[in-house]
């Protein structure tokens, strides 16, 4: 589905992506892991467009990504839930979910109700400025303003950053949900290992901007993780 070829990306005069490969198949939930700093966050910027690439391929379905601008590559079918959340925290709930509207195709015009479905405490704050939300709760509305589009591939930056642990669990089940009874392809950055490996099927490590080790989630042993991921 997703697939990225021997990427290279600067900032300034500091190489930050180094060839980087990474195929991110259909109905997988792909985990991108490293210590801070090794350029996970850089790699999901450039697949969204929000970062320039100095060289390599990104194609989405066959589509050249790189060819579009960022706006462009949310109505392809990719979902986005940045670090940090950003959420619009003066917007309510409801107009932060109506945000994704407009970039959906077919001009649909109301919030899918599965949202409120998967998300009921949204459906209870609809009137609620989003800052005024708990980090659990914005979290709930990054995600689900990204599955207003109705993704293919849904693309997350840390999901389970600051959140409490009984509402880690419950995105957790949500994502799983997504993917086997929908189909919902997953990239994740994620640094919480249980987390990691109860939610994803694969994973690739990187190390200052390569790509050091990849495979199905139950490669990921601590010989592993002491090598790559240990602080």
């Amino acid at each position: 589905m997703l697939n990225i070829k021997t990427l290279n990306q600067f900032y300034g005069g500091s190489h930050t992506l180094w060839d980087v490969d990474l195929t991110v198949p259909a109905g997988s939930r792909m985990c991108l892991m490293g210590r801070n700093g090794m350029g996970k966050t850089t790699l999901l910027k450039c697949v969204m467009g929000l970062q320039q690439c100095s060289s390599g391929s990104i194609e989405f379905e066959g589509v050249n990504l790189l060819t579009l601008p960022a706006e462009q590559r949310a109505r392809v079918g990719i979902g986005y839930v940045p670090q940090g959340r950003e959420i619009f925290a003066q917007l309510t709930v409801e107009e932060n979910l109506k945000v994704g509207l407009g970039i959906r195709k077919g001009g649909v015009k109301s919030i899918p109700k599965r949202i409120y479905e998967l998300f009921p405490v949204l459906k209870q704050m609809l009137n609620r400025r989003g800052g005024d939300l708990s980090g659990g709760q914005q979290q709930q509305l990054a995600i689900g303003r990204a599955l207003v589009l109705e993704p293919k591939l849904l693309i997350l930056d840390e999901p389970t950053e600051g959140i409490q642990p009984n509402v880690v669990h419950m995105i957790g089940d949500i994502l799983l949900r997504l993917n086997q009874e929908e189909g919902l392809t997953l990239l994740l950055v994620e640094q919480k290992l249980p987390f990691a490996r109860r939610v994803a099927s694969e994973f690739c490590i990187l190390d200052k901007g390569r790509r050091v080790a990849a495979g199905e989630i139950g490669e990921l042993t601590d010989e592993v993780v002491k090598a790559h991921l240990s602080v």
